[in-house]
């Protein structure tokens, strides 16, 4: 079977992989390392907006991609994507959320259908980094400040009024200067003798 007909057997994903899985040690070993996958996939599925490790986060995000994509390439009827689906999800509630709800959401979707952001680092902690991991078109407020150059926003009124405050006290130095050097050459002209 050559490349091409491989691609057509196996969906693509919207995301960048890396091409090395992350290192998410645990205690029961490979087993324990897919739990601990299992129950993340849920928890986006269920919430759809979680904040976890940024390494967890991000091979979560994989397969939650694949998920998604799955069930909306063969729909419910499709063993196989039930089978699938029945892993990832712990909690079997919600293999109808994904089925009901987030296939009609994302089938026209052209973009990914996860937002991975990094959260912010509290300073000198010891902790490991986090991020936030959601779905697309989830009914929280955006984490994303869009409006970044608003002039209503506190930081930039602050800022307006010191430019402000700032130009004037330059334009009433520049107007002091200058009624000083239009006196001075008056001043001396007049101090000034002719030559005789």
């Amino acid at each position: 079977m050559n490349q091409a007909d491989v691609t057509k057997l196996v969906s693509k994903l919207r995301i960048k992989v890396p091409p090395k899985h992350r290192r998410l040690r645990n205690a029961e070993g490979p087993e324990g390392r897919i739990n601990k996958l299992r129950k993340t996939v849920t928890a986006i599925i269920k919430y759809e907006r979680i904040e976890v490790n940024y390494n967890r986060g991000d091979e979560a995000r994989q397969y939650t991609e694949r998920l998604i994509a799955e069930a909306i390439n063969h729909g419910d009827c499709h063993k196989p994507t039930m089978e699938m689906a029945n892993f990832w999800l712990l909690e079997k509630e919600l293999v109808h959320k994904l089925f009901k709800v987030l296939v009609p959401r994302f089938e026209n979707s052209n973009s990914a259908f996860t937002r991975f952001l990094k959260a912010p680092r509290p300073a000198h902690s010891r902790n490991m980094d986090k991020a936030v991991l959601e779905l697309r078109g989830n009914p929280f407020p955006s984490l994303q400040n869009r409006q970044a150059n608003n002039r209503l926003l506190l930081q930039n009124v602050l800022l307006d009024a010191a430019k402000y405050d700032y130009r004037q006290a330059k334009y009433a130095e520049m107007a002091e200067n200058i009624g000083k050097t239009e006196s001075e050459p008056k001043e001396k002209s007049s101090d000034q003798k002719p030559n005789l």
